[in-house]
């Protein structure tokens, strides 16, 4: 494998190997640009996955300490651990379920449509669907989703088809399989999906997208990747001009190395990435890089979720099959008149014995949960996905009475629901319920959210610099070779998982860097 020296300023250097950063990575690299990509956890395989719900989440999940504060209920029930994403090469595109829904025109332009909201700092994308399109089409194609480029939905389980059967009853139109990026037959060198049930664990037969072994082999194949695991990064340094010019990080050994940087991506998830900026403050840069807007670490989104689980007279065995089996989009279009703005979908999920009892109600007791637990193999479950609303105090500061392992002060994630989300949730919950009730469920529970793993927002994208941190390319405002590569850069969050969206818009950073590369601009 090629070996970039550490005082090289010719090479492109990406923090995060997730969707956003193992695609922009391999996009670069097939342009023929040198890419230094740094990943903070190991290399894992299809062979070294492990399809048991607590080792694996020991495995991938990331674990460094967090703190959190806000009245949502994630800061009482998991404290340090308000979301659920990865360490690992790949990021949580080992983790995700799959599901590759595009966003609707009018989630692009939500201070439009909405107009102004009390509370919320709502605002249009810099980018339309138009523009994005012909993206979502070569991610489609890249990703392998289902229901795109004539390949087939995958199968329906039993979860989905209780789903099916409820929404149909209710009056649901639009309930399906799913747009899935997992092989429903061979393609582009994997397997089809052979129904395992573990898809959060990572996918033992690599059916499922995942940067892990799609985008960065192909990177590490035209000799112009150099992947560096156990790299944490610290700070982001930058020259007596205000770019951009070199990454610090913690190697495997705990040692401090700096790597020279013509550009530099950040693609750390919504929390780690703004955390970065803010830890890479300089007397130039007093408030942190990229931050004189003050929108650094705010407008923190993380969907409108919680789940319906019932159980039936008869065994559902929700737990074959995929994870995410289905969904219903019925709610996602904006209807003012059900007393919220925005959409929600629902998807089917299915959790492990040990995973459903930690989050079906946390810190429950009692025999409406024993019931429960009682009845695990006859219950299905559905998952909401709402649009909650950019609020600027919902944000990710630093933590400095708290220090993780480097020394570095933690991130400590704030956040409270708007009333828009509160009433999204409990029309969905009342709709959940319907669903279940109309195939005969002898009784219906209402869960929590869990810790998120659809961190949005904390970087948005703005046309003036004033309200946000970057253009519509991900570039920094304030730094031309600063980019921000992930979900941070959301406007807004949509009722759509993003992976999607995120890799739609690696594609389309990836040749702005590439133009402007050629161009000498950068």
């Amino acid at each position: 494998m090629v070996q970039f020296a550490k005082d090289d300023d010719t090479v492109v250097v990406i923090v995060g190997s997730g969707a956003g950063g193992g695609t922009l990575a391999n996009e670069l690299c097939q342009k023929g640009v040198n890419v230094v990509l740094l990943e903070a956890g190991k290399r894992q395989s299809s062979a070294t996955f492990i399809n048991d719900e607590w080792p694996s989440f020991k495995q991938l999940a990331w674990l460094d300490t967090r703190t959190t504060s806000g009245s949502w209920r994630i800061a009482r029930d998991f404290p340090n651990l308000p979301s659920w994403i990865c360490k690992t090469v790949g990021g949580t595109t080992t983790h995700w379920a799959g599901a590759s829904l595009r966003f609707h025109d009018y989630e692009f332009k939500t201070r439009t449509t909405y107009g102004g909201i009390k509370g919320a700092n709502v605002m249009d994308w810099p980018l339309s669907l138009d523009e994005l399109e012909p993206y979502y089409a070569r991610a489609e194609d890249k990703m392998g989703v289902t229901r795109t480029n004539d390949i087939p939905g995958l199968p329906g389980n039993n979860n989905f088809k209780i789903m099916y059967s409820g929404a149909t009853k209710v009056g649901y139109k639009t309930c399906h399989t799913g747009r899935m990026a997992i092989n429903s037959r061979p393609r582009a060198g994997r397997g089809r999906c052979l129904q395992l049930g573990f898809c959060f664990q990572g996918c033992k037969s690599g059916a499922k997208w995942s940067t892990l072994y799609t985008e960065i082999p192909a990177a590490e194949a035209t000799g112009k990747l150099e992947l560096r695991t156990e790299a944490h990064v610290a700070r982001i340094e930058h020259d007596a001009a205000g770019k951009a010019n070199a990454v610090v990080y913690f190697d495997a050994d705990g040692k401090e190395q700096r790597q020279k940087a013509r550009v530099v991506c950040v693609a750390g998830n919504s929390i780690e990435t703004p955390r970065l900026l803010l830890m890479s403050a300089s007397a130039k840069y007093p408030d942190g890089l990229a931050n004189s807007s003050g929108q650094v670490g705010r407008n923190y989104m993380r969907h409108t979720t919680g789940s319906v689980y019932a159980y039936f007279r008869d065994p559902v065995h929700f737990y074959r099959g995929t994870v995410m089996a289905g969904v219903i989009t019925d709610e996602v279009p904006n209807n003012p008149k059900r007393g919220f703005v925005g959409g929600y979908e629902f998807e089917t999920i299915s959790l492990g014995l040990p995973f459903y009892a930690a989050f079906l109600d946390p810190g429950a007791w009692g025999s409406k949960f024993a019931t429960f637990m009682d009845h695990y193999k006859s219950t299905a479950g559905m998952w909401i996905v709402g649009e909650d609303l950019a609020q600027k105090s919902n944000r990710i500061t630093l933590n400095s009475m708290v220090k993780d392992q480097y020394g570095l002060p933690v991130p400590n994630v704030h956040y409270d629901d708007h009333p828009n989300d509160v009433a999204m949730r409990e029309h969905a919950y009342k709709q959940g319920e319907a669903i279940y009730r109309a195939v005969g469920a002898l009784d219906v529970i209402r869960t929590p959210p869990y810790p998120s793993t659809h961190n949005l927002g904390t970087c948005r994208m703005s046309e003036k610099a004033s309200d946000g941190v970057c253009n519509k390319h991900g570039q920094t405002h304030d730094i031309p070779n600063l980019f921000i590569s992930d979900g941070s850069q959301f406007t807004s969050g949509g009722a759509a998982n993003p992976t999607l969206t995120i890799v739609s818009l690696a594609i389309r950073q990836a040749e702005y860097i590439a133009e402007q590369l050629a161009a000498r601009s950068l």
